[in-house]
């Protein structure tokens, strides 16, 4: 059964514009951080990346994660979640970047896609959450 996120914290997933610090295990067992952004919808948080990354490959290879999540307004609020992948895909991977866009730099359009880029969303379901603040 998945966790729920506690309603003081949803703020930061929902309202405020916050960047996620994505934690993934490389091959040899280390680990690998990315400030990215997110969104949270239907109780799963959605990543979205290309193909190819490094995260992309670590979450490829083991669906295990763990985000940080801080309030912009204070860095002394924050929520961690533990989780796993249980989907990815690139149907409407395209659409949910320029989404994310939208929610984070005001653009219609996500600026930053490269000739022959191919994004996928990654859904997370959460295992366990645990904040401060």
């Amino acid at each position: 059964m998945a966790a729920k996120i506690p309603d003081k914290y949803k703020d930061l997933l929902t309202d405020k514009v916050a960047f996620a610090n994505l934690a993934t295990v490389m091959p040899d067992g280390s680990p690998q951080v990315t400030p990215l952004w997110f969104d949270y919808k239907d109780g799963m948080i959605r990543l979205n990346t290309a193909v190819g990354r490094r995260k992309a490959r670590n979450l490829d290879d083991n669906p295990k994660l763990a985000l940080a999540i801080m309030d912009p307004t204070n860095p002394y609020r924050y929520v961690q979640i533990r989780g796993h992948v249980t989907r990815s895909t690139k149907d409407g991977a395209d659409a949910h970047i320029d989404s994310l866009a939208k929610r984070y730099l005001g653009q219609d359009k996500y600026p930053f896609r490269q000739p022959g880029e191919v994004r996928v969303i990654y859904e997370v379901a959460i295992d366990s959450c645990h904040g401060n603040g």
